[in-house]
């Protein structure tokens, strides 16, 4: 499939499952779909609650903190003791404490930065129990939190804003499951791989050349990997293999589901609050932006890169090098947008050996906060923080209270959207700057220069984003980046979250205020473009001067521009 015929056919599926999984999880998350309430009601028996037992803010917020950390220490045993376990045909060993601690938080965070290679370094018992569970359980979390924050602004004078374990169940048993049966039974119909049989040792009689060639139960971890944005493959190559990513169909299929609940989400926030417009103008401002980055990102991608052409090798194709030929130039750029602005992080190429440009496209893609169309549930409420800020602005500008679907954005809630729109920046540039001033840092990249800072600064911003890719240039096994970037992880999962909830809690606990005709318009145009400049400008601000001693002046110097 063609570059134009990939794009035409995600715009109209993306389109239908904007209007329709949308209107589904509105349903889904109002408790208005029961037809699997008797695989509900066990389970709230069992956690000791109810739909009718609702909860504050603060309460919402323990519970989710509560049930993360529980996931996170449950993976981090299992990754520990995993050579006690069965389903470990490999023979494996426990998995070294820094790099547990970094995966268990990791997966929990619905990041999936993996320092390790999936068949060398897990059974089939973590790859299933561990990891495979948590790609199930981390977008829930994330949409939990998005529905919280849209009851803030759907409700009048309310304490709570929902309870966290339903909607962890809910989203679990009426959305994320079944979608991603689905899906899993396509990647293995085309081809990916799904065995417990364990590896396979073939011997090549022309050259005398014996191979061990791994397998496992592959293809419905793919599907979790991309539905829930987790972006973690069980093969080291990730989807650039054909184990994980066997045909043309999957690759559109994997493009097609990283982006489907992040944008499909708008849908499910206009109908919460009682206005698609407003829904429709927040999906504008996510495609807006997507598409550019797309369109420069393939056009860099679409060159011949600079290493090679200073290498004096020519061509009449775009950037080849470290890209599946399967899926051409433009079609890896396409994927590799779609997996950076959302916060899944998979990869059908070597992302290190993009161009400089179009390496910035990945990063600057992250930097922006990841709410073009963003992750799971992350993705809105990133997004609705960015909006109140818009909202404050454009408040200045006409000199009233701002308003934002009748909810007044006083001092209270600036200051929430302040600490949610910051928290990323400053984590990812802090611990950027200690990784490139001491030892420990400077040995992991592979490459001198602006190259080297970039695979860095990379690193760090992708784990801050939760998104999970990488520049492959950078050693990340070890201590001090397993420390660290389990640290960068986490804070930047949980440290937008508990101010999403607080602004959920604030605003839900508001009456509506009457429009007038002096009020600021949240749903045309103008709100539309106001809320993209603010996200292009948080990010250019915080962003720009390391990437300009990054990708940019890499760009300059092979005279590219």
């Amino acid at each position: 499939m063609g570059f134009t015929w990939t794009i035409v056919t995600l715009v109209i599926a993306l389109g239908l499952t904007w209007r329709y999984l949308g209107s589904y999880m509105a349903a889904v998350f109002d408790g208005r779909v029961h037809f699997l309430a008797w695989a509900e009601r066990p389970v709230y028996r069992l956690l000791g609650t109810s739909p009718e037992q609702e909860q504050n803010w603060k309460r919402y917020a323990a519970s989710m903190v509560i049930f993360s950390a529980i996931a996170m220490g449950v993976t981090y045993l299992l990754l520990r003791i995993q050579g006690s376990l069965p389903l470990n045909p490999q023979h494996l060993d426990a998995v070294p404490q820094a790099l547990s601690f970094n995966t268990a938080a990791s997966f929990m965070t619905n990041t999936n930065w993996q320092n390790y290679g999936g068949e060398t370094t897990m059974s089939y018992f973590s790859q299933i129990g561990a990891l495979t569970l948590e790609q199930f359980l981390s977008p829930v979390i994330g949409i939990a939190v998005a529905i919280a924050l849209v009851r803030g602004f759907a409700r009048r004078n309310s304490p709570t804003i929902g309870n966290f374990w339903v909607d962890m169940t809910r989203g679990l048993l009426y959305i994320v499951i079944p979608i991603a049966f689905v899906a899993g039974i396509i990647f293995v119909g085309q081809g990916a791989v799904q065995t417990l049989a364990g590896t396979v040792n073939i011997h090549d009689y022309l050259n005398g050349v014996s191979q061990t060639i791994a397998r496992g139960p592959i293809g419905f971890m793919e599907a979790i990997k991309q539905l829930g944005n987790n972006g973690g493959g069980f093969l080291n190559a990730n989807s650039a293999t054909t184990f994980e990513n066997p045909t043309g169909l999957t690759n559109w299929l994997s493009i097609y589901l990283l982006l489907a609940i992040p944008f499909a989400l708008t849908y499910t926030f206009g109908k919460m609050v009682g206005s698609v417009r407003h829904g429709r103008a927040l999906l504008a401002a996510m495609v807006i932006i997507f598409g550019t980055w797309v369109a420069f990102t393939s056009i860099a991608e679409h060159q011949q890169n600079p290493v090679v052409v200073a290498a004096g090798v020519t061509a009449n194709v775009g950037n080849t090098s470290g890209h599946e030929v399967r899926f051409g130039d433009t079609t890896t750029a396409l994927f590799g947008v779609a997996s950076t602005n959302t916060s899944t992080g998979s990869a059908d190429a070597s992302y290190d050996q993009f161009t400089p440009i179009g390496g910035f496209g990945l990063i600057s893609g992250m930097m922006l906060g990841e709410v073009t169309p963003g992750g799971a549930g992350s993705g809105l409420y990133t997004i609705l923080i960015y909006a109140i800020i818009a909202v404050f602005i454009g408040g200045l500008m006409i000199g009233r209270t701002p308003e934002y679907l009748g909810k007044k954005i006083q001092a209270k809630e600036i200051k929430l959207a302040g600490l949610g729109a910051l928290v990323m920046p400053l984590i990812v540039l802090i611990f950027t700057a200690i990784a490139v001033s001491i030892h420990a840092g400077r040995v992991g990249p592979e490459n001198a220069g602006p190259h080297g800072f970039t695979e860095i600064l990379y690193a760090l911003t992708s784990q801050g984003n939760n998104n999970g890719s990488a520049f492959d240039g950078l050693t990340g096994n070890t201590t001090f980046y397993n420390v660290i970037g389990a640290i960068d992880m986490l804070i930047g999962r949980v440290g937008i979250m508990i101010p999403a909830l607080a602004l959920g809690g604030v605003l839900a606990a508001k009456n509506v205020v009457p429009e007038s005709l002096g009020t600021f318009r949240t749903d045309n145009g103008m709100f539309v473009g106001l809320t993209i400049g603010v996200i292009v400008i948080i990010g250019g601000l915080t962003f720009f001067p390391a990437l300009a001693l990054g990708p940019i002046v890499e760009q300059l110097s092979k005279g590219f521009f």
